[in-house]
């Protein structure tokens, strides 16, 4: 008889990699094993990060494009703020999407353990709640990345947060700092903004978001919600005093003490295996704790494959999408699959939006590659103008050669959604020409793609010589 306790997948982790691998091994064939601590699949994106995020932004977009529609001649009243119904009607879009997965789950027959899982061995793990012990033939790692803890900030969840507690709503604090400029940080800060909470961000670094162009960033630095903006500045001292946490920022011009009613951690992610017990396996982790993976997200031992935030960067929902399908084909013995994108978009989800694929300007010149900078600015779209988003911008770089698109970038209103035309066009290797003789509808934010790309050939028809 057939050993019950020997699956053929199983899948650690029910994020968007997770979920999606055990779907495609499903739709392959495969009888799938799903384990996750949660009560449906979702993982962090679903549960503590994308969609509620995503869903909190919206309401701060919303508010801010009220403020703004006095300019258009339209007069909005001071807004009134619930926080209990906002809180509740974030939960109800994690609990329909979540549920949602659940459904299709168990439409493919897929077996849900809902537990976290360590290695016994290379051929067994053991489920943390239960101690069964189950085999495998293949199985896949997806448990994501957590909160990077930073060197003497200790994160009490009520003064000290993390990005998990900011988007619990609990209180909107007079006043925060937030520790970190990158995605997580420049998201929640602008959130707890447009929840009428004055926001200072400190980043060790020069500017906002590391390595993005500079000429991106600057749109949304234009119009950033925050109060104070401390740069290359380290964090010497956190403490928590009576209903304040005393902030010590070590700038460039000195030391200066802070106080904050409340302050937010965004620092970055590490990879989750600190469940797993990788130690009582052959696979091989590198200096950042990520695990090593070949192109077609195979470790270092041949039927144990990992996929997502704990591979690398770019720490992204679909780019751990992305490898799980190749996981699921690789298994089902797709001899032909492979990771090897040619461009993986990333999206901030500010207001305005910050988007980039392929090749970055910031790149190119660390590569000293020659690159042609094509740019189009949203002064000259007649539909940016109508949406009274005129600060926008679109770029691409292009090979001077061939025309051939290498990359690309988009900052203003809705960049996350064009920026997937930029995308395709480097997955298809199409050229700046391609781009430029596509009819675009009119009038679109996306004619700013096309007039960027007709540059290549000349001057695009709205701009002046």
């Amino acid at each position: 008889m057939p050993d019950k306790n020997k699956k053929e997948l199983i899948i650690i982790g029910a994020g968007p990699g997770g979920y999606a691998a055990a779907f495609k091994a499903a739709d392959l064939g495969m009888k799938v094993c799903l384990i996750d601590p949660e009560e449906n699949p979702g993982g962090v994106c679903l549960y503590r990060g994308c969609i509620p995020s995503k869903a909190l932004l919206n309401i701060a977009k919303i508010k801010q494009e009220a403020q703004e529609a006095s300019e258009w001649g339209i007069e909005f009243g001071d807004p009134k703020i619930d926080i209990d119904k906002i809180r509740k009607w974030k939960d109800k879009v994690v609990k329909k999407l979540t549920d949602g997965l659940g459904q299709l789950a168990e439409n493919r027959n897929i077996e849900y353990i809902r537990d976290k899982a360590g290695f016994v061995s290379n051929e067994k793990i053991r489920l943390k709640d239960s101690g069964k012990e189950l085999g495998f033939k293949h199985l896949i790692l997806a448990t994501g990345s957590s909160n990077l803890e930073l060197p003497g900030i200790e994160i009490d969840h009520k003064k000290v947060i993390d990005s998990a507690d900011a988007l619990e709503l609990q209180e909107i604090p007079k006043s925060m700092l937030v520790i970190g400029g990158g995605y997580i940080g420049l998201e929640m800060g602008s959130v707890y903004a447009a929840l009428d909470s004055d926001v200072s961000v400190a980043e060790m670094t020069e500017d906002f978001l590391p390595g993005t162009d500079r000429d991106l960033v600057k749109v949304f630095q234009d119009k950033h919600p925050f109060k104070d903006l401390y740069f290359n500045t380290k964090i010497e001292k956190l403490s928590v005093e009576d209903k304040k946490v005393s902030v010590e920022l070590k700038m460039e011009d000195g030391t200066k003490e802070k106080q904050f009613d409340k302050v937010l951690v965004a620092a970055g992610r590490k990879p989750s295996t600190a469940s797993l017990d990788l130690e009582n396996t052959e696979i091989k982790v590198d200096e950042n704790g990520f695990i090593e993976v070949d192109e077609k997200r195979r470790t270092a031992v041949e039927n144990i494959y990992a996929i997502g935030d704990l591979t690398g960067e770019p720490m992204l929902a679909h780019k751990a999408n992305y490898e799980a399908r190749i996981a699921a084909e690789v298994i089902s013995d797709d001899k032909a699959s492979a990771y090897d994108p040619r461009s993986i978009p990333g999206i901030v989800f500010t207001n305005p939006e910050i988007a980039w694929s392929g090749l970055t300007e910031t790149e190119a010149s660390e590569k000293d590659m020659e690159v042609k900078i094509l740019k189009f600015p949203w002064s000259a779209s007649g539909r940016a103008l109508s949406m009274g988003t005129s600060t926008g911008l679109t770029k691409l770089l292009v090979d001077p050669e061939t025309g051939r698109i290498l990359g690309g970038g988009v900052a203003g209103k809705d960049a996350g959604s064009l920026i997937s035309e930029i995308s395709l066009a480097i997955e298809m290797a199409a050229t700046a020409e391609d781009l430029s003789l596509s009819i675009h509808p009119h009038p679109t934010l996306s004619e700013t793609i096309m007039e960027a790309a007709e540059s290549f050939m000349g001057v695009p028809t709205h701009l002046a010589k």
